[in-house]
């Protein structure tokens, strides 16, 4: 009689035993779970980014890297929101002896995107370096070429645009005399030949007669 109830208490015992350490085991799996959930959807910060060159007729969306420029900009991409970037540029081999030709800083926008303004450099071999707080191992940095052909002359502007006041030099004067007034010609005076001169009567002595 007694047997019954005994086995009863017994077998409700163990079942409850099994709930209990089922439990934590169902827990910890449960927050396991959520971790690597949370692991896989969270953003690693710093070097989540991309900086390119680019012309400066290319678009600051256009996301391709352009190594042959002439005037150039920085572009940078997917960096962390109001990400602060310190830059160089430095002149590379073969053209260059790796001194900085060019620096600056910039603060990316919201969606860690921005842009530099446009540079100029002589034509040559370059290299850019990227460098942020939270970067992993060495600064980002791209090599290009800045290869600008020669500018056209410039014509000279017409006589018209810019005249320009006659002068009449002493040389241009002498080249080119006024003409003179002719002088008046003198008058011609008339040398009258002397007049004749009478002839001296020839005294002849004529010979006494007596």
């Amino acid at each position: 009689m007694f047997t019954f109830p005994k086995r009863t208490s017994l077998v409700v015992a163990a079942g409850t035993v099994v709930a209990a350490v089922g439990l934590p085991l169902a827990f910890g799996a449960a927050s396991a779970g959520a971790q690597q959930v949370a692991g896989q959807t969270k953003t690693p910060p710093g070097d989540n980014g991309d900086v390119k060159i680019h012309n400066s007729t290319t678009p600051v969306t256009d996301e391709r890297n352009e190594p042959h420029v002439c005037v150039f900009y920085l572009d940078a991409f997917n960096f962390d929101p109001a990400q602060s970037v310190s830059w160089q540029i430095e002149s590379w081999p073969p053209t260059g002896n790796r001194s900085v030709v060019d620096a600056g800083t910039i603060t990316l926008g919201s969606s860690g995107n921005g842009a530099t303004t446009d540079q100029t450099l002589p034509n040559g071999h370059y290299k850019l370096f990227w460098t942020f707080a939270g970067e992993k191992g060495s600064a980002k940095h791209k090599v290009f070429w800045v290869s600008c052909s020669a500018a056209p002359p410039t014509s000279p502007p017409p006589a018209t645009a810019s005249p320009t006041p006659t002068t009449t030099s002493p040389s241009t004067s002498s080249s080119s005399p006024s003409p003179s007034p002719s002088p008046s010609p003198s008058p011609t005076t008339s040398t009258a030949p002397p007049p004749a001169t009478a002839p001296t009567p020839v005294q002849t002595s004529l010979p006494v007669t007596g």
